[in-house]
């Protein structure tokens, strides 16, 4: 007797254990190997981050350093303040291309007044202010008051508008002395 073919199984028993316990092994272990890996992530940015503070430390250690040389400071002091040693002579090198040309007629700004500093002036700021508080106090000031010494009303008195307001009187009645009432 001939024996039937058999279908061979595709999932045994066995493989459809092997498969849930695979499966519950990864849904269990996930978390844990993805949290370990940002983990690592952020230990090597941290490590960076102290790395370039060092780093930014000893530079600034080291300019600290270059601000306890007396010659350092005095070279600061030319390049960033203008400064010069008493008995030198300070030359200021312009851009021709800035330089404005002197044939022409210098128009000054609108609003130009003594508050406004001119263009490629060395005086300090305070100096400016001074300048302008000092113009301001010689100027004449008008008296408010007239001359024959009444003192005008600052706003008129208000009309009031019949076409806007019913209380208002109508000018084409001629208002009496308010000593009769009409019939």
């Amino acid at each position: 007797m001939e024996q039937p073919l058999r279908v061979p199984r595709m999932f045994t028993v066995r493989a459809m254990v092997l498969f849930v316990v695979l499966l519950l092994a990864f849904v269990l272990l996930f978390p844990t190997v993805r949290a370990h890996l940002a983990q690592q992530a952020e230990n090597r940015a941290l490590a960076q981050e102290v790395a370039d503070a060092r780093e930014r430390t000893e530079d600034l250690t080291a300019e600290l350093e270059r601000w306890g040389d007396e010659a350092y400071v005095v070279a600061q002091a030319r390049e960033r303040l203008a400064f010069v040693r008493p008995g030198e002579t300070a030359y200021r090198v312009v851009d021709p291309e800035i330089v404005p040309d002197p044939t022409e007629p210098v128009v000054p700004p609108a609003g130009a007044g003594p508050a406004l500093a001119p263009s490629g002036t060395t005086d300090p700021w305070y100096s400016t202010i001074w300048e302008s508080a000092r113009v301001a106090g010689e100027a004449d000031v008008q008296d408010p008051t007239p001359a024959d010494g009444a003192e005008s009303p600052a706003v008129p008195p208000l009309v009031p508008d019949p076409a806007t307001d019913p209380a208002a009187p109508d000018p084409a009645v001629p208002a009496g002395d308010g000593s009769s009432l009409p019939d």
